[in-house]
């Protein structure tokens, strides 16, 4: 699947001003809204985006320093996430939506000027300047459909969609490394059926194991926002049912996921 930088940085654009168009019609007291994220507000999972989103910038603006700070942060104890989300709580949510706004401007500002052969660190693997952004990407549409989820609303559709698909399908060893489980040799296809009935594939035709059903069932399942048992996706072959219970589309350890009966499947 061939990325250009500006494409990915429009489809981000679109998903951000998605959520941002939700969060400008909160109140104070709607800013305080749990989501389905254990613990999380609306206003943290805001706050995660944008705390994340400056440490992007300082690593592909001045990777040595985002070395230094990460080796340091490495060295303390307790979860940095939760760290993050704590130091952040007193802040109102208009300030958050602040922060956010800015740290994402930035960001894009600095995907766009950079070298897009250079390595960025990060706290996982070292990775390229697309699929760092493609991250970005895919985390903003996780964390942004808890905030859809705890609001209550329809989580609008954009092209970060397929962007969301596609390090699905490539996270699969991840998903494995991640639970200490060797990755499966064999391969697996992966066929979805897009926004406007347009079918994404990934994998060969004679894959014995596939994954087929509706592309945002699919990123749904890969991000950890709903159990695969509460999709309609279809898999066949044991390795792409295991792995659509465990599929982990970003890096760090093993996530909890949701429940099984959490969210009811649309049939």
């Amino acid at each position: 699947m061939a990325v250009r930088i500006p494409d990915l940085c429009a489809d981000l654009d679109q998903e951000t001003a998605v959520l941002v168009d939700q969060l400008q019609q909160l109140d104070d007291s709607a800013w305080t809204t749990p989501t389905p994220a254990a613990g999380w507000t609306v206003k943290d999972q805001i706050g995660h985006l944008a705390f994340f989103d400056g440490a992007v910038v300082e690593a592909v603006t001045d990777p040595d320093r985002f070395r230094s700070e990460f080796a340091e942060s490495s060295k303390r104890a307790g979860s940095l996430v939760d760290a993050i989300t704590t130091a952040n709580q007193h802040r109102s949510g208009a300030d958050v939506l602040g922060w956010f706004g800015s740290a994402r401007a930035a960001m894009i500002t600095a995907f766009k000027a950079a070298d897009p052969s250079v390595r960025v660190p990060w706290y996982g693997p070292d990775m390229s300047i697309a699929s760092a952004l493609t991250a970005r990407i895919m985390e903003t549409w996780a964390h942004g459909q808890d905030v859809f989820d705890g609001l209550g609303a329809q989580h609008p559709v954009t092209g970060a969609l397929r962007q969301v698909a596609h390090i699905g399908v490539r996270a699969l060893p991840n998903s494995y490394i991640t639970k200490g489980l060797p990755v499966p040799t064999d391969l697996v296809r992966v066929e979805l059926v897009g926004p406007d009935s347009d079918v994404w594939v990934w994998g060969p035709d004679d894959a014995p194991n596939r994954v087929t059903g509706l592309a945002e069932e699919f990123c749904l399942v890969v991000t950890q926002r709903r159990h695969v048992s509460d999709t309609n996706l279809l898999t066949t072959g044991i390795v792409a049912a295991e792995w659509m219970t465990i599929a982990q589309a970003f890096a760090g350890p093993p996530g909890g996921g949701r429940a099984p009966g959490q969210f009811s499947p649309q049939r």
